[in-house]
Parts: C-alpha cells; structure tokens; sequence
C-alpha cells in the first residue's frame, strides 16, 4: 500500500483535495475497526500522533521509530508528525503510518519575525489534528512539545509527553536564543500533559527543577531495545579489518556534548603510558557533524600511536557495534543513549561517562566500565583498563545483556506507553 502524503491532501491550496482528504481520514477508523486487526467491531481504535523533528537516525528517531513498529493496531491507529520529511529512517517506517509533515507545503512568503516559523508549525499542526480527527499525542523531544502544547491546547487533544534529556543541560546548548522564554513555554506546553514521561530518573529530576514541575506528575520510562531486531542488523555486514588491532567504537554526533574532543584527548595521554604488549588501538568513529574538521586535525596533531577513522554517518551501526572490542560514549550528559543500551543488547563491552541516565544502566551488577564526564584523564585511565583487563569487560558485557533483557525489552515497555494513550 502506498503511503499516503498527508499534508498533500491537507494543504494543497484547493477545498477539493481538504474535502477528500476530511473523507478518506474519517472513514479510515471504521474500515480498521471492521477488520481482522481489531479486538472488537464496536471498539474504534484510537488515532495516535506521535511527533519528531524528521527520520534522520538520531536516538530519538529510532525510539519513535521502534514504537509505531510496535504499537498494538488491534487498540491504536498510528500517524507520524515531521517537522522534515527526511532522514534514512523513512524507508522503515510501517506503510499503514499516515505521515504528516511540515515541509509538505509551500514555503510562506512575508517577513520574517521571532516565532513566525513556531506559529506556521502550530497552525499546521491544528489543522492536521482536526482533519485527521486525532485522539491523543505523543511529543518527543522539547521542540515538538513547544509545538505541540499550543496547537494541542487549542484543539482539545490530550498529550503524551517525553522528556529525553536533563533540560537543564540540553535546552541551552541547543536554543542559543530566546532561552528563558522557550523555557516557560516548554514549562507551560509540560504542565498541559496528559501525562509526562522521562527516559530516566536523571532527566525526570532536571524537569522538575527547570520546569517547576511536581515530581508525582512525571513517571520514568526508560528507552525500549528490540533485542532480536539489533541482533539481526549486527549481522547484515562485516565491517573491514585489515588487521588484529584492538577497536573501539563511538557512535553519535559530532557536536561539543559528546565529547569527541575529549577521547581524543584521552587517547593522546594514553600514548606515554601504552603497554608495550598491547597493540595500539584503532578508533572507529561513526557520525557526522559541525565539528568534524576541527576533530580530524586535532588527531592528526595528537595522536602518533593510535589510529582513529571517521566513517561518516551510517545507517546500520550495529555491525561496527558487534565487531568491536568495545563501544566508547565520552558524552558530557545524556538522558538514556540508545547506542548504549544496542550494544548491551548485543553483547559489546561498554565504556562510557557517568552522564545523566547513563548511570542507570548499571544496577546489581557493574555492567559498564566508567568515567568522568569531560575528564579526559579519567577516560584514558578506563582505555588503558579496557586494554590490560579483557576478563573484567567481558564479565561487564554479560551483566549488561542480562539487564537489558531484564528491564529494556520492547515487549514490556510499549504497554507501558499504550496504557497512557487510553
């Protein structure tokens, strides 16, 4: 089945195509309900909007992603709201996803002022929860919450709301202008939720502070793994290895807050101190971004014993994952990586920075080989243990895997989240 544009139908300049449009999306309830796919003839299944920026890979994409492949379709009907229609992740997105975006239409013309482009989203957004006549919203990240609390407000839809990073650290570095105002209103737009979700304990307490929200009104649910689906994308490829080096893998953006800079660094400190019967390493580092430029020509100017490769953003990392000797997450804060939890889930060691919700994802058992955030010395330290004590980092794989089946597993955390759309 063809996907359908939505916003084609929605905004194509002519009351003919709305007038369609209104038809096709009302009628679209009664035929799911009368199939096979619904628990009862009687019982419509209701209409999800779930939101994000575009499709373009990042850790949020790929749980919204994992979500509309697993919601349950005998109780919910799926859309997709996009501010972008881009990204490698489109091509998996389920063909019954109908998928409004806001670059479908034509670009306005006028004047520019503040808030124009947040005021042209909220007026899309409305039109699209009307016509598609949507019963609930989930809104990832705290651009779509800004969106979505307005137009959300105005139509009367209920929202789901997750919050995926410490607000404290993220809103600043990402919104260099107008911060104190799109904090208040990020403030207001949460404590018109429905319901707010945090990834973890970490990013839940940063809200409440930032936000002035009351720690009973957000409940933490942490990122899902789809454990089978990661096992089988680490076997598509075997990524080139010309030799028996030691590999680490880093896999992100390449931007300040994840600290890129500082594992180079720590592998320049490490150079002084390598065993001299250890091979050096070779480090992987997947992703793309503003910083990449300035990155390469500190490690050519840093770096003589070890090698470091940029590979450039990848659609499927899972294979470098799995065919490293260990992941490395220098970042300064996180809410939950996701490049974390898939390499647990696939059995990789870890070693990674006590970042936001990073640290809890160690319980009972150590399952990570820690850090100091922004510490370069501290990072050289765990290399150098990575490379003298492959025993311990295999017994911190296991304990991770364990983990990840125990609390991660998709099959558990998406009833949590349906029961919040009822």
């Amino acid at each position: 089945m063809r996907r359908r544009r939505a916003w084609d139908q929605i905004a194509c300049g002519t009351s003919l195509a709305v007038a369609c449009y209104s038809i096709s999306v009302q009628l679209l309830p009664s035929i799911v309900a009368h199939s096979p796919l619904s628990h009862s003839a009687n019982l419509m299944p209701r209409r999800v909007l779930f939101m994000i920026s575009s499709m373009r890979g990042g850790g949020s994409e790929r749980q919204t992603l994992l979500l509309l492949k697993h919601l349950d379709r005998a109780r919910f009907t799926p859309h997709l709201y996009l501010s972008q229609r881009a990204g490698d992740l489109l091509q998996e997105i389920p063909e019954d996803v109908v998928i409004h975006a806001f670059d479908d239409q034509d670009p306005a013309s006028g004047f520019y002022f503040p808030g124009r482009i947040l005021a042209q989203q909220v007026a899309h957004l409305r039109k699209a929860l009307s016509v598609a006549q949507i019963d609930v919203i989930y809104d990832r990240t705290f651009h779509m919450s800004m969106i979505a609390g307005a137009a959300a407000a105005a139509e009367g839809v209920p929202r789901v709301s997750t919050i995926v990073s410490p607000p404290h650290r993220a809103v600043p570095l990402v919104e260099s202008r107008f911060v104190g105002l799109k904090r208040r209103r990020l403030a207001k737009a949460y404590r018109q939720s429905k319901h707010i979700v945090a990834v973890s304990q970490q990013a839940g307490k940063s809200a409440e502070s930032y936000y002035g929200l009351p720690a009973s009104s957000i409940e933490v649910i942490v990122n899902p793994v789809d454990i089978q689906a990661i096992q089988r994308a680490a076997k598509q490829y075997v990524p080139d290895q010309n030799d028996a080096k030691r590999s680490l893998i880093c896999v992100g953006r390449m931007t300040a807050e994840k600290g890129h800079r500082d594992l180079i660094d720590a592998l320049a400190l490490t150079q002084s101190r390598w065993p001299a019967n250890v091979d050096p390493l070779r480090v992987g580092l997947v992703g793309d971004g503003p910083l990449r430029s300035e990155l390469q020509a500190h490690a050519s100017a840093v770096l003589q014993l070890h090698e470091v490769q940029f590979l450039g953003a990848v659609a499927n990392p899972a294979p470098y994952i799995v065919t490293a000797d260990a992941l490395i997450l220098p970042s300064h804060f996180e809410g939950m990586p996701n490049v974390v939890l898939e390499s647990m889930a696939i059995g990789t060691p870890v070693i990674a920075t006590r970042s936001g919700g990073t640290v809890e994802l160690q319980r009972d058992e150590q399952t990570v080989l820690w850090a100091d955030p922004m510490n370069s010395l501290s990072l050289a330290d765990a290399i150098l243990k990575f490379a003298t004590d492959r025993e311990s980092m295999t017994n911190y794989a296991k304990a991770a895997t364990r983990l990840i089946q125990e609390h991660h597993d998709v099959r558990l955390t998406i009833r949590r989240i349906e029961r919040l759309f009822e």
